[in-house]
């Protein structure tokens, strides 16, 4: 039997013996260590995003597909994507186990259906040009592997993100990317230092795939949407220390064109 060290006793105890300040020292000391469990698996996670990016840049979409915590990680990371970086929502997708209602309350026994993953995910007409990540702190979520396990028979490329040694998850997908982070501050919650695990992870494979796919110019968003005053500002700033002129100049041209990158590309002087 595999040995979840998800699960594995917490390396503190008494926590409601702590003071408020031991208990966030603590917590912080043990937040600390998963960048470093990160670190170890970094070639793992460049070979998932060159593989990932040479279907992206063919067209191909990047789905998510989790339960719980990891489910809405994945659709945090997904919905963030388009704002951000200009996509399109169906070009980077968030899925979870119980649907959009399980964003906010758990759907009971949803993780345990080994067939609704793949059901989920042919909603979206999911082809062979695409790709899968399977997101499960634990790597047994029965939802995931099954969704995996089809991808795989279908063509369809699968990485996973997962936080325990040898799991079923890890071995069923193509690029497995574990960070072992180790046991957690509260026995089992594993929405904490696992949970921060995967949401590192998934920024640094949404990010480096659309800096790869052009939407980021030096170390711009040139392509976010102007969806208030604060993203219009920000935008208005970038026109001007890319063509040296005037706010208000730059910010009529930003208005006109409707991006960063249009606005550049349309100017005359």
């Amino acid at each position: 039997m595999i040995k979840r060290v998800t699960e594995s006793s917490s390396n503190y105890n008494n926590l409601d013996k702590m003071s408020t300040l031991d208990l966030i020292t603590n917590i912080n000391k043990e937040d600390k260590t998963v960048a470093e469990s990160i670190e170890e698996i970094l070639p793992e996670i460049e070979l998932f995003i060159n593989a990932c990016f040479l279907r992206m840049k063919d067209g191909g979409r990047l789905f998510y597909l989790g339960a719980g915590t990891s489910g809405r990680l994945g659709v945090i990371d997904a919905s963030e994507c388009p704002p951000t970086f200009g996509v399109d929502h169906g070009v980077i997708v968030g899925i979870m186990a119980g649907g959009d209602a399980a964003i906010r309350k758990a759907v009971e026994n949803a993780e345990d259906d080994t067939q609704q993953g793949w059901k989920d995910l042919q909603e979206h007409a999911i082809n062979s040009n695409d790709t899968i990540i399977g997101i499960a702190a634990s790597g047994s979520t029965p939802y995931v592997i099954g969704a995996l396990k089809k991808a795989n028979e279908e063509g369809v490329l699968t990485g996973s993100i997962t936080c325990n040694p040898g799991n079923i998850v890890a071995e069923t997908a193509q690029y497995p990317m574990t960070a072992v982070v180790g046991p957690e501050f509260v026995t089992g919650s594993t929405r904490m230092k696992s949970g921060t695990a995967q949401k590192l992870i998934l920024n640094m494979i949404s990010t480096s795939l659309m800096i790869k796919l052009g939407h980021v110019q030096g170390n711009r968003m040139i392509d976010m949407q102007l969806s208030n005053n604060k993203l219009i500002d920000r935008g208005t700033k970038m026109i001007i220390e890319s063509l040296s002129i005037e706010y208000e100049k730059a910010k009529e041209l930003l208005i006109k064109f409707g991006s960063v990158r249009k606005a550049i590309e349309n100017y005359e002087a």
